[in-house]
């Protein structure tokens, strides 16, 4: 039997990181220009309200970015499943079951950018999945795979009447 072509997409953690360095540098700028221009004493500056407030969100960015450091979120596309796989659980999407699939944009979001969200509906779900192409590294060559799959499977028809297709 052939080898399965496998690839694999890691969840960014850019936002998590950059939000927690951009709490952090705040907090430090704060802390040092309240406690050394101002008060010119370190004490002072535990006792304002706005370095607690500073304190919250640098540490509710340092939390969000351990646990979506410890989930470890990937998406796995073969041939014949795609996969959305963390640290304690995997959901395996068979291509057999897609009843349609849609690649585009979101209509109510508006980012830049051609393609946005990747909509999979199966047989026997009522809701579709959403996968965010911007949520994932390799973003073109997860459309790119995304495509190569769609290609086998019915497109989604719009309206009530089914007057359009996406491809």
């Amino acid at each position: 039997m052939a080898e399965q072509h496998e690839r694999i997409f890691r969840y960014k953690l850019d936002f998590y990181y950059q939000s927690a360095v951009i709490y952090l540098l705040t907090l430090l700028v704060y802390g040092g220009i309240r406690g050394k221009l101002i008060e010119k004493k370190l004490e002072y500056v535990l006792d304002d309200p706005l370095m607690y407030v500073i304190v919250f969100f640098v540490a509710m960015s340092l939390v969000s970015l351990l646990l979506n450091l410890i989930r470890r979120r990937r998406l796995i596309v073969t041939e014949t499943t795609i996969t959305f796989q963390n640290r304690w659980h995997q959901r395996a999407l068979p291509v057999t079951h897609i009843e349609w699939m849609h690649i585009g944009r979101e209509a109510r979001v508006q980012t830049s950018g051609r393609f946005q969200v990747i909509m999979i509906k199966l047989r026997d779900r009522r809701r579709v999945f959403r996968v965010r192409v911007g949520r994932y590294e390799k973003e073109k060559e997860l459309v790119a795979e995304m495509q190569r799959i769609a290609a086998k499977v019915p497109a989604r028809k719009h309206g009530r009447w089914g007057k359009f297709t996406d491809r």
